[in-house]
């Protein structure tokens, strides 16, 4: 992953944060596959277009975090957070029905979990990011010296 001078921390952290989006992006591209454009009729039209729409944005944070881009972790917020609230609305009945069928390291949990990582570490991240892309840049005084 590209950042030259990123932090430790962050860096293992923007491993994770690719890890956690190339399998969304994975999980979204299986569940098209195999249910079409149908694939999430279960859900509001609204929920299914962000699901969709996941194909584009999962691999996308993935590109940002992995250049070591600072708006790759402000994106993957916003992301995690419109993930995690369609998921939690459109699965708010069954978790009132049989909580503990959502007590499992799949689905809800695992979409939750992540979610809070990223919202809990994406400012950091970022301005880790920044500092680091801020090192590497060029002045124009540093590029006519010889």
């Amino acid at each position: 992953m590209g950042g030259g001078s990123r932090p430790r921390w962050a860096w293992w952290v923007s491993a994770w944060y690719v890890v956690g989006f190339a399998e969304g992006a994975g999980a979204h591209a299986y569940f098209v596959v195999t249910g079409g454009l149908r694939a999430y009729d279960y859900a509001p039209g609204a929920t299914q277009l962000l699901f969709h729409g996941l194909l584009v944005l999962d691999p996308l944070v993935v590109a940002l975090v992995a250049r070591g881009r600072a708006g790759g972790p402000l994106l993957a917020a916003v992301v995690m957070v419109a993930d995690m609230l369609a998921n939690w609305w459109v699965r708010w009945d069954a978790v009132l029905a049989d909580p503990v069928a959502h007590l499992r390291p799949v689905g809800l949990s695992t979409i939750t979990v992540f979610g809070v990582f990223v919202l809990a570490t994406a400012f950091p991240l970022h301005r880790a990011l920044v500092s680091s892309g801020q090192q590497h840049r060029r002045t124009p005084e540093a590029e006519s010296d010889p």
